[in-house]
Order: structure tokens, then C-alpha cells, then sequence
């Protein structure tokens, strides 16, 4: 029996990357079509209002990333609070990754605010901080492709942080067995993550820009994510 997923799209690509990389729904579809658990996936972009009906059911939502403030107040985002909340307080399974990772922490009553860190780019790697049934295969240290100038700067009381470094303390959490969130992007690919460097090359300053473009020379572990993301929704926490 496949999973059943529920993809809320919270950005749409900017013009000159649409026709390659359609959406990060589609890239989020490509990741975990390789992964060993099968999975069904439907999109709904929340940016254009687009919900799924009341009577469709998921095993899980997730909320990916976006150029938008995850503590901003644009009416979509304050709809989209509201939903996650409702689907929060029904028990259902929420993954969110760096916008959707910051927004479910802000929401459950943590803090994501403009990191004094300032941009992250390019690859980084995290020390693991947890170890949990669902996260196989095992890894020592995650590295993941980023692209964030916002962080959760404060957890919520009941989250367990997975991954930190010392950049991006809280790079990755779980809430028992029903959030699972992380900073960065397990479906960005290197040409996705080097498109992205040149158009914010002014934004960012020649010395982060110039230090991205050479972190690209290395692999990453979305595909590690994508599989304990998929084990996560699978998992089915013992009886007490």
C-alpha cells in the first residue's frame, strides 16, 4: 500500500527557472520516487488557495520551502497557519522543510525570525544530536544543500532537535512521532542550488557568494532525507 502525501506548495519559481525545474512540488516528487517506499503524491500550491477537499485523507502533509517570511503576514501565510493547525490538532503527520520547517515551528509555539548569522548557502553540514527508529539509513553527520537567510531560533517545548551545527543550531526536529522538519533541502540538486547562487550573487556579497559556488563541489544526504521522511510517515510508534 502506497503512502499517501500531501504536497502544499508554498512558492512558485521564478520565470527563468520554471521551464527546468517546474516547482518544488515536482522536485520533491522526483526525490522521493527514488526512495524504497512507494508513495502517492497530490500538490496544492497554498500561494494560489489551492486546499485539498475535506473529504480526501493523507499520511502526511508537507510544507516546503519558499522566498517568503515564515513569520510574515500575508493572508496566504495567516491561511495556511490556520489549516496547519486544524491538521496539528487532528493528530496528522506534518513534514516541513526550510519555510515549512520554520512555520510549523513558529506555529506549535517556537520562534523563526532574520538570522543574525545572516545568508546560508550553498552545501552544510550538521552534527547529528538524535537518533530514532525511523532514521535508516544511519548517518554519522547529514550534509544538505541551503538557501536561507531566516532560522528557528527557538523550539518548541516538546521538539527534539535531530541535526545543528553552529551556524543553524536548530537545523533539523522532530515532535514525537507526528512533526519532522529540516532546515534544509533535501530535494535541491547542485545546478538548482547554483542557479539560485547567481541570481542572489549581488544580494549575498562576493565572499559567501564566492564560498557557496565551492561548497558545490560536494555531495549531500537528500536522498537520506527523503527515506527517514518517508520511514517517519510509515513509522507506527509501538502500544504502550
Amino acid at each position: 500500500m502506497s503512502l499517501r502525501i500531501c504536497i502544499l506548495e508554498t512558492d512558485i519559481l521564478r520565470p527563468e527557472l520554471v521551464d527546468q525545474y517546474q516547482g518544488y512540488g515536482q522536485m520533491f516528487q522526483r526525490l522521493f520516487s527514488q526512495q524504497p517506499i512507494a508513495a502517492e503524491f497530490t500538490v496544492y500550491n497554498v500561494m494560489q488557495g489551492e486546499y485539498p477537499s475535506d473529504e480526501l485523507t493523507f499520511d502526511a502533509y508537507l510544507i516546503t520551502g519558499s522566498k517568503a517570511d515564515s513569520f510574515g503576514t500575508d493572508p496566504w501565510i495567516e491561511t495556511l497557519r490556520a489549516y496547519l493547525l486544524n491538521r496539528y490538532e487532528r493528530g496528522d503527520k506534518l513534514l516541513g522543510v526550510c519555510f515549512g520547517h520554520q512555520l510549523l515551528a513558529l506555529l506549535l509555539g517556537g520562534k523563526s525570525e532574520r538570522a543574525t548569522q545572516g545568508w546560508g548557502v550553498g552545501i552544510h553540514n550538521y552534527k547529528l544530536a538524535a537518533k530514532a527508529p525511523w532514521m535508516s539509513p544511519v548517518r554519522e553527520e547529514l550534509t544538505l544543500l541551503i538557501s536561507h537567510q531566516d532560522q528557528v531560533t527557538a523550539l518548541p517545548e516538546n521538539a527534539t532537535v535531530i541535526a545543528s551545527s553552529d551556524f543553524c543550531p536548530f537545523a533539523a526536529y522532530h515532535i514525537n512521532d507526528q512533526v519532522l522538519c529540516f532546515q534544509g533541502h533535501p530535494e535541491f540538486i547542485h545546478d538548482y542550488s547554483r542557479a539560485l547562487l547567481d541570481i542572489r550573487q549581488e544580494a549575498l556579497g562576493e565572499q559567501i557568494y564566492t564560498k557557496g559556488v565551492a561548497s558545490l563541489e560536494h555531495e549531500h544526504h537528500g536522498a537520506t532525507v527523503a527515506e527517514w521522511m518517508m520511514r517517519f510517515v510509515a513509522h507506527k510508534p509501538a502500544a504502550v
